[in-house]
């Protein structure tokens, strides 16, 4: 990775790490009396450092990711954008049967099976067509080959997970040649994709099996290519030693 990469890499961590700062200290000013139970029986560095924390990790999994991830992908050779506007006709009759799919996966009444839904989309080849918008948090592009990609906070809810969903099997089809990604930027629960077990985006994928479902080091690898994630958390190593100083410094 070039280093004019890295730095831009480490100047995100770092505006990302003192705008959660100055947020708590906000936060915290205008909270002294507004929590008397939390004041009563915890101590003052305990409610900072969970403050501080929540902040950081609302954050830095929004913007900070996205503009992470789009230049880790650029230096791969994608063309890559943020909150990507796609407008799509599509088969009325696909459109039903993507609310009956979420429908049912939400309910429980089916599981998850990407390819099933996808071959099950390609029948719809006639009738009327609707237009729909799609906003992709990351878009990307390689050789003419387009790639659509859902970014979401590593415990995603079950809404979430489902206009995901909704959003990357209306791509699919319009067009079966979109490629179209569920994407985690770590897994909360171990290092292998098995490991993950949060339940409400379980109900929609198969995070285990479903080619669509990035996770973690297979995230960054695509987007980056071998070895990015490992490069990624160097990077993020390096900057830990300045931030850890400066929290030290606010007793956090």
């Amino acid at each position: 990775m070039k280093q004019n990469v890295k730095d831009e890499i480490k100047q995100i961590l770092r505006d990302c790490v003192a705008g959660a700062l100055d947020r708590t200290n906000k936060k915290l000013e205008t909270e002294k009396s507004l929590k008397p139970f939390h004041s009563a029986l915890l101590t003052p560095e305990i409610v900072k450092v969970s403050s501080f924390e929540r902040s950081f990790s609302t954050s830095f999994g929004q913007g900070p990711i996205e503009k992470i991830s789009a230049l880790v992908a650029s230096e791969n050779g994608f063309e890559a954008q943020r909150q990507k506007e796609t407008m799509i006709n599509v088969y009325k009759g696909a459109v039903d049967e993507i609310e009956r799919i979420c429908s049912a996966l939400r309910s429980g009444h089916q599981k998850p099976n990407w390819v099933k839904e996808i071959q099950t989309l390609s029948s719809f080849t006639k009738g009327d067509t609707l237009v729909r918008r799609i906003i992709t948090d990351l878009w990307l592009k390689k050789n003419d080959t387009e790639y659509f990609i859902s970014i979401k906070t590593v415990t995603p809810n079950l809404d979430q997970s489902e206009i995901a969903k909704k959003d990357m099997l209306l791509l699919k089809a319009e067009d079966i040649k979109h490629n179209t990604y569920f994407g985690l930027y770590y897994n909360p629960h171990g290092h292998n994709r098995e490991d993950y077990k949060h339940s409400f985006p379980m109900k929609i994928f198969n995070m285990h099996k479903d080619q669509c479902v990035l996770i973690g080091k297979d995230y960054w690898d695509f987007l980056g290519g071998t070895g990015a994630y490992d490069n990624l958390l160097d990077i993020f190593s390096d900057v830990g030693i300045e931030t850890r100083k400066t929290l030290l410094n606010y007793n956090i």
